[in-house]
């Protein structure tokens, strides 16, 4: 079947686009709450998750180890685990799938052993998982590799809770540490704990639900492990995604007169947030929603900014490459730091190509000197969040522009092109053998 694309009429920098859009689940929320059911007795119910493709592909892993999963409604889907029949990942999905690593904890928790090939995923930078085996190993568990395959045992079929000092603040290392923590025998102390607000709120519902864990918003995480979780049909409720909550905001301040973003939370932006306000861009916020207002100015009338990446509440690494896109259309020069992938700035060649002025200092840092009208062409979306920079490249330039492998953004991003469509961009999903 041929890959399917993106063709984009761009609005040569005008300000056309207006309207409400909303925001769905968050991605990195529901990988987790889909792993986190594996530490239940009874069914979990789990709501508003996003239909992208990493969540049918995770979901697809857990009915492949046996698990019953059953859609009740749109976005709302039923996990019973008690039908789990392995703790083997299955290969093809794990392989591309860089989530699969997280079921890792509250497997071996579950079920004494873990078996897992090397997960995969966007390709921007190493993404090494030493700290997965060493927290294993803190935990009382062997590992060894057997055929390209990682064996993990716990001694004697149970963890041992333990002190586990995470190098680098990893999102998905502390997630599945709490999760192993959660069934282990003992108490764990995780320091250095990432802060984003999809920990928290996978936290606070396994809490309701029965886990003792202390340290909730903090880096440093108690838990005494226990029996398995009962969920008494409570219902995880899968929390706006940031992401696309950014991504959102970043096209309306380039081409939208007006744009209001619903279901979202304002707070889990806010470094966005105030690098578009010290920008120029007047953005009004209420409890649930982020509204573009007179957004009447041309975009070089903003001003550029410097950006760092940073671990949560510090600039997102995936909202780096949108960014840089506002960035080209700004006045001034502006310095763009990747601090946490070394291959996350691959995109900004093709933006060169576009006509942006950007020059490349090395595999963290690029300058971006606005504003520069960019060019339509043709692009192929090398990950999932510079995918989504392309389509906001595309929006801003003159021309037509059409992307290729659209699948990555597809991974992130449920339905964007109707919901571009829906506030008023020329956007169209086409096969590859249509010109």
């Amino acid at each position: 079947m041929p890959a399917e694309q993106f063709l984009i009429k761009g609005l040569s920098g005008k300000k056309e686009l207006h309207g409400t859009i909303r925001v769905n689940g968050a991605k990195n929320a529901a990988l987790k709450a889909i792993a986190a059911t594996l530490l239940f007795k009874d069914p979990v119910t789990i709501k508003n998750l996003p239909d992208i493709e990493d969540v049918r592909r995770m979901i697809d892993l857990m009915r492949e180890m046996g698990v019953t999963v059953t859609k009740k409604e749109k976005h709302t889907y039923i996990f019973d685990t008690n039908t789990l029949r392995t703790s083997h990942l299955p290969p093809k999905i794990s392989k591309r799938l860089r989530a699969s690593i997280v079921l890792t904890g509250p497997l071996l928790a579950r079920t004494g052993q873990v078996h897992f090939p090397h997960p995969g995923g966007c390709v921007i930078g190493k993404r090494p998982i030493d700290l997965f085996i060493e927290g294993f190993q803190k935990m009382g568990a062997h590992a060894r590799v057997v055929n390209e395959t990682y064996v993990v045992r716990a001694k004697k079929g149970k963890l041992s809770g333990a002190e586990i000092f995470l190098r680098s603040a990893s999102v998905t290392a502390t997630e599945t540490f709490i999760m192993a923590a959660v069934l282990a025998k003992g108490k764990t102390i995780i320091k250095n704990a990432a802060l984003e607000p999809e920990i928290e709120s996978l936290i606070r519902f396994l809490i309701s639900c029965g886990a003792r864990i202390k340290g909730v918003g903090t880096t440093t995480l108690e838990i005494t492990g226990g029996s398995l979780l009962s969920a008494k049909k409570r219902s995880y409720l899968t929390p706006p995604d940031r992401i696309e909550t950014g991504s959102f905001l970043i096209i309306g301040a380039l081409a939208a007169r007006e744009l209001e973003i619903t279901h979202c939370n304002p707070t889990h932006v806010e470094a966005l947030l105030e690098v578009l306000r010290y920008a120029g861009v007047r953005v009004v916020t209420g409890t649930t929603t982020i509204r573009i207002k007179q957004n009447g100015k041309k975009n070089s009338d903003f001003t550029g900014v410097d950006i760092k990446t940073h671990e949560y509440p510090g600039f997102p690494t995936d909202l780096q490459a949108p960014v840089a896109v506002f960035l080209t259309q700004v006045t001034g020069e502006s310095l763009v730091f990747e601090t946490i992938f070394e291959g996350r700035l691959s995109y900004a060649e093709e933006l060169i190509r576009m006509g942006a002025n950007i020059k490349i200092m090395d595999q963290h840092r690029i300058m971006v000197k606005g504003s520069k009208l960019l060019s339509g062409r043709e692009l192929e979306s090398p990950d999932l969040r510079a995918g989504l920079a392309f389509i906001i490249a595309a929006i801003v330039a003159k021309g037509q522009s059409l992307i290729h492998n659209v699948y990555n953004i597809d991974r992130g991003y449920e339905n964007i092109e109707e919901r571009l469509r829906q506030i008023g961009l020329s956007i169209e999903r086409i096969q590859g053998d249509q010109p």
